[in-house]
């Protein structure tokens, strides 16, 4: 298989993950302004069509960047994971692994037909997200010694850990800070 026929996969994925998730949180939206009566004062300045697509393709935009964010992440920590603990100088493992964009395209065109509901959808994210990494591991496995693929592991889960924990602090704090400063 041409490696170069899987280049694009990443961005379709990013793209259909960010559309279905996109049109789950502005159908949300929608049916909050409905509750809170602002749709019908944002009906006198825009049309309905034109409020639904403003809010899809700002969160559209939104969800890419957090995702394109998170694949540069990912893809960096997977090369440090092989610069520290890996065999292969010649980068032969990072060819092998190329073909696993497959795992994120078919889990990304399953999230579209998950549109109604946050949890099947981020569900399936975390299926695939794990079915990808065993694949990884997989993939590079015959250049990693049985202690270079145990740090593997431990260095992705902790370094995933860590980076979760510190952002949930992060937005713990930011609430506590808001919740404070308000005059009650």
């Amino acid at each position: 298989m041409n490696t170069y026929l899987t280049s694009y996969f990443p961005l379709f994925s990013i793209s259909f993950f960010s559309l279905s998730i996109s049109i789950r949180v502005e159908l949300t939206v929608m049916d909050l302004l409905k509750s809170l009566g602002m749709y019908e004062g944002l009906l006198e300045f825009f049309s309905a069509t034109g409020i639904r697509l403003s809010l899809l393709l700002f969160f559209c935009v939104l969800f890419f960047m957090v995702l394109s964010a998170l694949k540069l992440i990912a893809g960096t920590l997977n090369e440090i994971s092989l610069l520290f603990f890996s065999e292969d100088h010649q980068g032969v493992s990072l060819t092998k692994v190329r073909k696993g964009s497959i795992i994120y395209i078919i889990g990304s065109i399953l999230s579209l037909f998950a549109i109604s509901s946050f949890s099947l959808i981020g569900l399936i994210f975390i299926i695939t997200t794990l079915v990808y990494f065993v694949y990884y591991v997989n993939a590079v496995s015959e250049h990693l010694s049985m202690s270079g693929m145990i740090f593997f592991i431990l260095f992705q889960v902790f370094t995933w850990s860590l980076l979760l924990i510190g952002f949930m602090y992060l937005c713990i704090n930011l609430y506590n800070g808001l919740m404070a400063s308000l005059p009650l």
